[in-house]
């Protein structure tokens, strides 16, 4: 048995300084994109070069309120506010503005210009395409592994599909392509996540996830639990609601000297049908005649009751944090979708102020590990092999049970007399407290912690994280003088 005493999860330190108050962040690319305070400008960093140097910085065409960046396409989108109005757009090919070339184009999406504009030398500028919506967005998230783009609004989901338009021998561009509409009823999302058709949405304290797989044949039991339209739903509602006045019972929404909480709801696999969240779906696409088959499977929901015995208020009890995370085991470059591969095993995360949750997806839907936080949460970041967290004053890490689930659907006879792979089962435990000052705000899939130091400077810290390989050679310099190899064990 190895008693670890302590472990360091991170390789190395760096400071960021940026010259205005930070408001947002995140990363991708190997860049990490800063956003003033003011909500109109955009800086880029290199994390992978000495001193993190500036890459360049451009002009949004409104207040930045979120923004994300893809690796696939490597793209910025952004929701914007300007003018009490709320805009999404994306931003294509901005390493350009690295040169000094101030071009830039605006487009809406779907709009590309042709003949003589393109004729000549290819234009080298930065894009800028507006995505247009019936609704006003509230939250987005990119696939990692396709580059699509899935927006939330008020009563809708919509996804958008990443094509390549070719222009010219010497010319291709980036576009979006409005494929797949998902009507939601009764349901406002908070935050959305979006992996290799799993879809997940999260509400102050409710978590849903869908996949969208092929429509199997009509059978009894598929129609019993077939979606309704809304205006059937809420003829049956009302009519049940009358029934209950007739009989001399008021229905409980009508109750108004009553607050009624939810109680705490776990539904996995098929039985999460029975959520009572309907999804329609309506397919936009060029495709969408062949897309046609495709419906969406209920994978998990849970829903959470406000706690008064976790140190909250009820106020503050709400999730965060909404993430899905593949993981492949076969050869890195064969690890993308686009390349016909799939992941061998996807995992949702999700929190409250005090405790984090990490479910497995594929094949057998289970939950496989909760994080008990020591102080209350502001944020999480699932990767490979660590789980990280801020405080308001510390950046934690946790170990993740993620390498073991995939090696055990990978290889179910794993444990053998020269190898081992520790049980999904096993508690997880926390690796290290990193002190900060005035933690705001934590991006993937590099950490980066930003902080604030009164009274006037603000930085960026972005802690590398080691190999595997180093991790285990650093717990072995700590371990009561005992040693393992890091070939033997996974996980």
């Amino acid at each position: 048995m190895v008693h670890v005493y302590n472990c360091h999860p991170f390789a190395s330190q760096h400071i960021v300084s940026a010259e205005q108050e930070p408001g947002l962040v995140c990363c991708g690319g190997g860049a990490l994109f800063v956003v003033s305070a003011g909500g109109c400008k955009i800086e880029a960093y290199a994390l992978q070069r000495e001193g993190c140097p500036l890459i360049c910085r451009f002009s949004s065409m409104g207040s930045v309120l979120s923004l994300h960046h893809s690796a696939v396409g490597d793209y910025l989108v952004t929701i914007e506010e300007k003018n009490k109005a709320t805009y999404l757009r994306a931003y294509t090919n901005w390493r350009y503005q690295a040169a000094e070339k101030t071009r830039v184009g605006v487009r809406l999406l779907g709009h590309l210009l042709r003949g003589s504009s393109f004729r000549g030398a290819p234009k080298e500028q930065m894009e800028i395409i507006e995505i247009p919506l019936f609704e006003p967005p509230l939250c987005m998230a990119c696939c990692s592994l396709t580059g699509d783009l899935l927006v939330g609004c008020a009563k809708s989901l919509v996804v958008f599909s990443l094509k390549r338009q070719t222009l010219s021998e010497q010319l291709s561009v980036l576009d979006f392509e409005r494929v797949l509409i998902l009507h939601i009823q009764g349901w406002s999302p908070s935050q959305v996540a979006f992996c290799a058709g799993y879809i997940a949405l999260q509400t102050e304290l409710e978590v849903l996830v869908v996949k969208l797989t092929p429509r199997q044949k009509s059978s009894p039991a598929a129609e019993e639990h077939a979606l309704l339209p809304e205006d059937i739903m809420t003829e049956t509602s009302v009519n049940e609601d009358a029934e209950m006045t007739k009989d001399g019972f008021s229905p409980l929404h009508a109750q108004d000297d009553f607050f009624l909480f939810p109680k705490h709801q776990e539904m996995l696999g098929n039985e999460a049908q029975e959520c009572g969240v309907s999804l329609v779906l309506e397919w936009t696409g060029m495709e969408a005649e062949s897309r046609g088959d495709m419906s969406a499977a209920y994978v998990l929901f849970r829903r959470f009751a406000p706690d008064f015995f976790q140190g909250c208020s009820v106020e503050e009890t709400r999730l965060h944090s909404l993430q899905l995370h593949p993981m492949f085991t076969g050869k890195p470059e064969e690890a993308s979708i686009s390349k016909g591969g799939e992941p061998t095993c996807m995992f949702v995360f999700f929190s409250l102020p005090n405790t984090g949750y990490m479910y497995s997806l594929k094949n057998t839907v289970e939950l496989v590990s909760t994080y008990q936080y020591p102080e209350k949460t502001h944020q999480a970041v699932l990767s490979d092999q660590f789980l990280y967290i801020i405080t308001r004053n510390a950046l934690q890490c946790f170990t993740v049970r993620c390498s073991a689930v995939a090696a055990r659907v990978d290889d179910p006879y794993i444990d053998t007399t020269m190898k081992a792979c520790p049980p999904i089962t096993m508690e997880v435990c926390a690796l290290r407290i990193q002190l900060f000052i005035g933690c705001l705000t934590l991006t993937a899939p590099v950490s980066v912690c930003m902080c604030s130091v009164p009274p006037n400077w603000t930085g960026v810290h972005k802690p590398s994280s080691p190999t595997p390989t180093t991790s285990y050679r650093t717990t072995n310099c700590l371990c009561g003088g005992r040693s393992f190899s890091p070939r033997s064990v996974t996980g």
